[in-house]
């Protein structure tokens, strides 16, 4: 498995991500098309910024062009101070496979061997078996559940965090 940055080249992923009503079951239903490619263009510039890590996980790196998924580690605010936030997402055909579970730990590794993002969060869906099963397993703590704004729609959601060794 590979984790590399996005490109402006990754709309069709996005697409298949974003725009799929199986996808998007927890996260309130697809997207609209419409806007995607500037979605990945912002996406690509934040990555290639690193002020954000967004990343495609590419089960051969022989094949960069075919991806499974992606995850995303960045920092923002939510209204009660900064944090830094861990999503992911798996297309269907990849399921089950490992490859989400090992692309999540091996970002939050590279963010602890690089001292940065401290404490990370994750809300997936309180609804999404898979993701909160990620969390559990890689020794995310459960905080709680709770109403968070995702893509102009508030969801459900678990609230887990995970801290680097030694603090």
């Amino acid at each position: 498995m590979l984790l590399r940055d996005v490109t402006v080249d990754d709309v069709n992923a996005y697409v298949r991500m974003r725009c799929d009503p199986v996808m998007m079951a927890d996260l309130g239903g697809p997207l609209p098309r419409e806007g995607i490619a500037d979605k990945v263009r912002r996406d690509a510039e934040e990555a290639a910024a690193d002020r954000s890590w967004i990343k495609m996980i590419v089960p051969d790196p022989d094949r960069p062009e075919a991806v499974a998924g992606s995850l995303a580690l960045w920092s923002h605010d939510p209204g009660d101070g900064p944090l830094s936030e861990i999503g992911w997402m798996v297309l269907p055909e990849f399921q089950g496979r490992g490859l989400g579970k090992r692309a999540v730990r091996t970002l939050i590794d590279r963010a602890w061997e690089a001292d940065r993002w401290g404490d990370i969060h994750a809300f997936p869906a309180t609804g999404n078996g898979p993701s909160n099963g990620i969390c559990r397993s890689l020794g995310f703590r459960l905080v709680g559940e709770l109403d968070m704004p995702f893509a102009d729609r508030v969801l459900r959601s678990n609230h887990w965090t995970i801290t680097p060794p030694g603090r």
